[in-house]
């Protein structure tokens, strides 16, 4: 048998940095490894955050980085291998040099458990690898199991061997409701959804023990491991369970989540950032290039230098245009009005406000 590693990776953000906290609180008899991605174009902020993790957990983070033997930060690096072609949401070679290839050399060919800090509250997958060796799992959330693990599990070629699985496991009182749906067969009028749903609304931990049933004749990296804790786990944590984690932990919350106060027209409003990443992310809203603009004037100027004819961080406008005054003073006027008509509670944060009109992040990045 090998040797089963189960690494989680922290990127800066908040439901990492929990998730990093939540697991080693929780399952301390697993050998956990944590590792970062550093680009060398993070905030200040973030390299705090992992600081303070560090001081928690009791233990060094590995720290990961592209281009190891270069003399450029990864990303300057990666940069001039692309000949200046930043990137963007159709050309994310950040994501790929910057974080996967890292990471995937960091795991090499062992077989890994990779926990993902997805939460509870979202509508998103997030990163699963492309290799056999890497599996991913989600703590978070009701179902802990990846869409391949799932689809896989559900697929009519493993129909029969689902229903042996099935009488090898004890639902306890829900046997019967559980073998009924196991026993139907997907088609238009029962999708894979449904079926998964009404299993997980039947008995979460007696589906977990049924996927595991399954894992052990397949070729992932759970077939490896007799006993897996999660199995029992139904928790489902979300976004005010991240910030309570982090601030009963000591650990903090990032610092660029505090609301900042700006003024337009003698009317006050609120920003911060919403995500971890590079300062010069481009998944970023306008109103967050505002915020690094006033907040951290320095940042900005550099990630203008990296812009030239052809190449800029948004797709509509450079951010010299970003930033003349008028432009300025009608983003925040815009994003004002989008947070009265979303604001709700008084949290003291605002990723509950800042939407996705302007693109959604990269899951290899954010999580």
């Amino acid at each position: 048998m090998n040797k089963v590693r189960h690494v989680l990776g922290i990127s800066g953000g908040k439901d990492s940095a929990a998730l990093a906290i939540y697991m080693k609180t929780k399952y301390p008899s697993l050998d956990m490894e944590f590792y970062t991605c550093d680009t060398g174009k993070e905030l200040d902020e973030t390299y705090q955050l992992i600081k303070n993790i560090e001081i928690f957990l009791g233990i060094k983070i590995n720290l990961l980085q592209a281009a190891q033997n270069s003399s450029e930060a990864p990303f300057d690096h990666f940069l001039k291998m692309y000949s200046g072609y930043l990137p963007s949401s159709n050309s994310r070679w950040c994501t790929k040099k910057l974080k996967l290839e890292p990471f995937e050399k960091y795991v090499g060919t062992d077989p890994v458990v990779s926990y993902v800090g997805i939460r509870g509250d979202e509508e998103r997958e997030g990163y699963i690898s492309t290799k056999k060796n890497i599996q991913s799992i989600f703590p978070f959330r009701r179902n802990i199991w990846s869409e391949d693990v799932i689809s896989k599990l559900f697929s009519n070629q493993n129909f029969e061997k689902l229903q042996t699985f099935a009488n090898n496991t004890d639902f306890g009182r829900f046997n019967d409701k559980a073998t009924k749906i196991i026993a139907k067969k997907l088609d238009p009028s029962f999708t894979q959804a449904q079926k998964l749903n009404a299993l997980l609304d039947t008995d979460v931990k007696g589906f977990n023990h049924l996927v595991f049933e399954f894992l052990k004749t397949s070729d992932y990296p759970l077939s490896n491991e007799s006993f897996f804790p999660l199995l029992d786990n139904e928790d489902v944590l979300v976004r005010e369970d991240i910030f309570r984690i982090l601030e009963e932990s000591g650990v903090g919350v990032p610092a660029y989540y505090n609301k900042v106060d700006f003024v337009v027209d003698g009317k006050t409003g609120q920003y911060s950032r919403s995500r971890s990443g590079c300062y010069f992310c481009f998944f970023q809203q306008r109103i967050e290039w505002v915020w690094l603009y006033e907040q951290h004037p320095d940042l900005y100027k550099k990630a203008m230098q990296y812009e030239k004819e052809g190449y800029t961080w948004g797709q509509q406008e450079s951010l010299e245009e970003l930033i003349q005054p008028e432009r300025m003073k009608r983003i925040k006027e815009e994003y004002m009005k989008r947070m009265e008509k979303k604001s709700q509670g008084k949290s003291p944060y605002l990723i509950d406000i800042l939407d996705d009109d302007e693109g959604t992040g990269c899951a290899a990045c954010f999580i």
